[in-house]
């Protein structure tokens, strides 16, 4: 029987190690290449039909075309979000995209522990400690239980973090196309009014790009917080940043922001960044983490693993696909 082979791009050393240990289970040849996937080294995949990508980058319609010329087929992205591919063009060249689920539990605790960051200024609060004063901070924390927290997108990480905010006993108000879970469900603009906290789940497509913008900024309840570990564009940094300058904003917590391509998962300790990341950095309110919900022992193992089935559910179909093909000939 043939072994499948898959082609992965940027793996590091852990990634790399699972899909080693995997790819004997699974009956399948790995081709692990540490660095991403770039026009330069497309040729690498050369003789696979099925290559695993990560979210970190950008994968380009010239980069799509030489896949298709390299006689790659299937794209496995190792994310629930595919926004870095263009779903359309990769369908023109005879590209499918498969994305992969894993563990939602990993971004809903993050979730609420970076709510709990701002419900608590931990950012000053250990920043103080880290300059040995131990003195009470003049803004006192508040309790979850007090709070009407808004759930924006309940699919299965949505769906934990509500899960997750029923334990704290806090009100909870819900938006999505279609209830999913127990929750009260509002129209979003019920949910920026009446919330304390907004934390977006929704996935970034056209109708979601800058779905917190002005207008709904400014509709959202005077000193609410703001939480975003789904992607960097569903929120407009300009008005953020205008809305946590005069206020009307409390603070927020970001793992992702427009524009972090090139800098999350890069070390800038001595390179300059982007300004407005800069700025919000330096506001004592506001949490930034490198888009890192996602990054456990758990999810991390159900993206490789998940990554090499979608791959050979691929090869099941098409191998279908040929021999009916060649019986109807």
């Amino acid at each position: 029987m043939t072994r499948t082979g898959i082609t992965a791009y940027r793996c590091g050393a852990s990634e790399a190690a699972l899909f080693r240990k995997m790819a004997s289970h699974y009956g399948v040849t790995i081709h692990a290449i540490e660095a991403p996937l770039s026009e330069a080294n497309i040729r690498l995949a050369a003789g696979d039909r099925c290559i695993s990508v990560d979210h970190k980058a950008q994968i380009t319609d010239v980069m799509l075309q030489a896949l298709s010329h390299a006689g790659v087929r299937y794209i496995s992205t190792r994310s629930i979000g595919y926004n870095h591919i263009d779903m359309e063009y990769a369908e023109r060249v005879g590209i499918t995209v498969g994305n992969v689920a894993y563990s939602p539990d990993s971004v809903a605790d993050y979730t609420i522990m970076l709510m709990l960051m701002l419900l608590r200024n931990a950012k000053s609060t250990l920043s103080r400690a880290d300059s040995h004063d131990y003195r009470l901070n003049d803004v006192r924390g508040k309790e979850l239980r007090d709070m009407t927290v808004g759930v924006v997108g309940t699919g299965r990480i949505g769906t934990a973090v509500i899960n997750r905010l029923q334990g704290f006993g806090c009100h909870i108000l819900a938006y999505d196309k279609r209830a999913k879970t127990s929750a009260d469900y509002v129209p979003l603009a019920a949910l920026l009014e009446r919330s304390d906290v907004v934390t977006l789940h929704t996935p970034l497509h056209e109708g979601t790009y800058h779905l917190l913008n002005h207008q709904r900024l400014g509709q959202m309840k005077p000193g609410a917080y703001v939480i975003n570990t789904g992607r960097g564009p569903l929120l407009d940094t300009d008005t953020l940043i205008e809305a946590l300058q005069h206020g009307s904003i409390s603070g927020a917590a970001l793992d992702v922001i427009e524009g972090e391509e090139g800098i999350f998962y890069t070390d800038h300790t001595d390179r300059p960044v982007d300004s407005k990341l800069l700025m919000l950095q330096e506001m004592s309110n506001v949490i930034i983490t490198g888009h890192s919900a996602f990054y456990t022992d758990h999810a991390l193992r159900d993206m490789v693993e998940h990554s090499i089935s979608n791959c050979l559910q691929f090869e099941k179909e098409h191998e279908a696909w040929i021999n009916q093909k060649e019986k109807i000939v």
